[in-house]
């Protein structure tokens, strides 16, 4: 190695230093091995679960349509949808994200009626919003229900380099409460509560993966938008899962019985224990992924909200102490 100035040297070790705590930070955490809910459910092809959204040939299918890539490229962005609508169910997807400088680009797994009650929509969001050179992906959800305006965002990052090999994202909504799983790791959970009743998605959504550019808003509140030299931008998606209640629109209600207290219905593919409330053991991995990789809530949120809404006061809704703020 050729001898560097005393300077130099330091410059190097300290760019070093960083480089392998950047390197690092995904072997600092362990997660815990519990119910593994992506294995209740067969895995369906693409052709059997999902339509073309748009982006035509910005989607490619492989493996008999196990695997599909999503290409987002100066052109345009591209999605499917799935061939039904449904009303409660589990919904996952093992994804991997574009490596490289993503700024600006976002993959999202997300479920709405917005094409069906535009003006009282419901929906439920994985949002995977892109990167800089060395920093990490950040995890956004979000609920919207009855054509609420109000934004209930929950933003992570992740304990993994998402890039690297394909990790499961799952939404699972019944009647009784929405979680949010990565890898069936419980992250987020929104109570069917009488303080969000209003605002808790009712009616039945399609499910959809994209990737688009989110240059306005994704990264750092836009600041840094979608470079296409580093286009085009690959999402890959496989072991596609969807179990729910289809909904029939010539029938008042869909195909299986509604979920609920008033039915005591069986069922509803989700209406079972494992499915109704989280386990002891899901609820103390969801509380360590929250304590450790939470970067916002919008019930910490009083910049943002005068009035913080009502769900916010709810000791289920979320695992923060009174005063603490967490930001992103």
């Amino acid at each position: 190695m050729q001898c560097l100035p005393k300077g130099l040297i330091f410059v190097w070790s300290l760019i070093s230093c960083i480089t392998i705590a950047v390197s690092s930070t995904h072997g600092q955490y362990s997660p815990p091995s519990l119910t593994q809910l992506t294995g209740l459910f067969p895995h369906l092809t693409f052709n059997r679960s999902y339509s073309e959204f748009f982006g035509g040939s910005n989607i490619r299918q492989s493996d008999n349509g196990s695997h599909i890539d999503l290409i987002l490229n100066k052109f345009s962005g591209s999605g499917f949808v799935s061939q039904n609508n449904y009303y409660y169910g589990f919904f996952s997807a093992a994804i991997k994200l574009p490596s490289d400088y993503s700024a600006g680009v976002v993959v999202a797994f997300y479920m709405t009626n917005a094409n069906v009650f535009p003006h009282t929509h419901d929906e439920i969001d994985i949002e995977l919003l892109g990167h800089e050179k060395r920093k990490e992906w950040v995890l956004q959800t979000n609920v919207y229900g009855n054509g609420s305006t109000i934004g209930r965002e929950e933003k992570f990052y992740l304990w993994f380099d998402p890039t690297q090999q394909f990790h499961q994202y799952s939404i699972l909504w019944n009647y009784h409460h929405i979680v949010f799983l990565v890898d069936n790791i419980p992250v987020r959970e929104v109570n069917h509560s009488e303080a969000i009743s209003r605002a808790y998605p009712s009616k039945p959504m399609s499910v959809y993966s994209t990737i688009w550019d989110g240059s306005k808003w994704a990264t750092h509140g836009g600041k840094k938008p979608v470079n296409y030299m580093f286009a085009p931008f690959v999402a890959s998606f496989s072991e596609l899962e969807i179990e729910g209640c289809i909904w029939n629109p010539t029938k008042v209600i869909p195909l299986c019985s509604k979920s609920g207290p008033e039915t005591g219905s069986n069922s509803d593919p989700v209406d079972g224990e494992e499915f109704v409330r989280l386990s002891e053991q899901q609820r103390t991995g969801m509380d360590s992924v929250r304590e450790r990789f939470m970067l916002y809530t919008y019930c910490k949120d009083p910049g943002r909200y005068s009035v913080l809404p009502p769900e916010c006061s709810d000791k289920n809704m979320g695992d923060l102490q009174d005063g603490d703020r967490i930001d992103g």
